[in-house]
């Protein structure tokens, strides 16, 4: 065995094409671990070229066992954001409770990472940039399983044939729909919609987060660094998804807008400048549950199959992992039929604990009612009273298998 658990005589598999749809997170974790079992791995990606910067994400528990095993982990600690504390601030602005970031989002100190989302696809895409193929500015029109393989009409009307396909395109997966239907057969509303953007740093702000709330609302700004931009995150409770919201970004905005016009505190002035935002992202709090995750020679990963939401912090963990699994699972069984059931054998109870943080109280940041509010905030300042205590993962783990050799 290699230092990371992969077989010293792994038998080639370049007869086996494996076309994923998706470059972000899951997408270039799966082509990593598929190209070290000697798959020939072509990526595809809708954008241009890479998204930079983006919104910080948490590598947690058994992610962190991944990226040590990608040799990526040294990486992803010189890019760790480091945050040095939370503040929580009441209605009218004035702090609540400051409390170190771990034992606010229950992630381990010294161990859990946080980084920003462009930075891990970065590091990610440079580590197998040289070895898998990648196609920007296109994406899967058509699949057509009817043959030996699947035949894949793409955007661009280039026309491939894989012995394998798999869809890494994210929450609203296209590869998804395509195979098993519209999204809302599988999309989990979870009663809150979110606004993400970047505004300029007039805050003074260093490596620390704020969050205002009042009923049903929350508000923060986030800095990442010392730089002069600022995350900022608008969220808030609505017991129906906004459908029409959802596709136009001037109604986004004037939904965001509508539901925070009496909030104080720097909410309106957050307002204005979401009004001004280039990269505004507008979406719902919610997950996809799905009673199986392939279908013939197709199958899901990451948010396309199992998005846990924002909620519980371990969206890009269970990517890393279940990628991870997924490849596992190829490199252990010729048969793609014997591979996907594996996978899913060997994942879905991982998933599942971890959706299920939504019900054990991950939304417990963002009461709905002031009564709610009054209980969290008792807490939070409980927290600041008490003794320190060893943190306790706020989520769940997985012991991860050797990777298995080709039989």
């Amino acid at each position: 065995m290699t230092p990371d658990g992969l077989p010293m005589n792994v038998r080639t598999a370049a007869h086996r094409r494996v076309l994923i749809s998706g470059a972000s997170i899951a997408g270039p974790a799966l082509a990593y671990w598929l190209h070290r079992s000697g798959f020939a791995v072509t990526v595809v990606e809708k954008a241009g070229a890479l998204r930079g910067g983006g919104y910080p994400i948490d590598i947690r528990g058994t992610a962190v066992e991944v990226v040590r095993r990608m040799g990526i982990l040294p990486r992803l600690r010189d890019a760790h954001i480091d945050s040095r504390r939370c503040t929580f601030l009441n209605a009218d602005g004035s702090e609540l409770a400051s409390l170190k970031p771990s034992t606010v989002a229950g992630s381990v100190e010294g161990q859990d990472l946080e980084v920003r989302r462009g930075d891990l696809a970065a590091i990610l895409h440079a580590l197998v940039r040289d070895d898998v193929e990648f196609l920007f500015d296109d994406s899967i029109d058509v699949l057509d399983q009817s043959g030996p393989g699947v035949d894949v009409t793409f955007r661009s009307g280039r026309q491939r044939t894989f012995d394998v396909v798999i869809g890494a395109d994210g929450m609203h997966s296209h590869t998804r729909e395509s195979l098993f239907g519209p999204e809302d057969r599988f999309h989990r509303y979870l009663g809150y919609c979110f606004a993400l953007f970047t505004m300029p740093n007039t805050f003074g702000l260093s490596r620390e987060l704020l969050m205002w709330n009042s009923p049903g609302k929350a508000a923060a700004l986030y800095a990442v660094g010392d730089n002069d931009e600022l995350h900022a995150f608008l969220t808030f409770h609505q017991p129906a998804p906004p459908s029409a919201a959802l596709r136009h970004p001037d109604a986004q905005r004037d939904l965001v807008a509508e539901v925070f016009a009496d909030a104080g505190w720097e909410v309106p002035r957050m307002v204005e400048a979401m009004r001004a935002a280039d990269d505004l992202f507008f979406d719902t709090a919610g997950q996809i549950r799905m009673p199986h995750w392939s279908r013939g020679r197709v199958a899901l990963v990451g948010d396309a199959a199992y998005a846990p939401s924002f909620l519980t912090g371990q969206g890009s963990s269970l990517a890393l992992a279940g990628a991870y699994l997924l490849a596992d699972a190829l490199a252990a069984h010729r048969d793609h039929t014997a591979a996907f059931a594996a996978y899913e054998h060997g994942t879905r109870d991982f998933v599942a604990m971890n959706q299920a943080l939504v019900d054990n109280g991950a939304a417990a940041l963002f009461p709905t009612t002031a009564r709610a509010l009054e209980q969290r905030d008792t807490r939070l300042r409980g927290l600041v009273t008490m003794p320190a205590a060893k943190a306790r993962p706020a989520h769940s783990a997985l012991t991860l298998p050797e990777f298995a050799p080709l039989p």
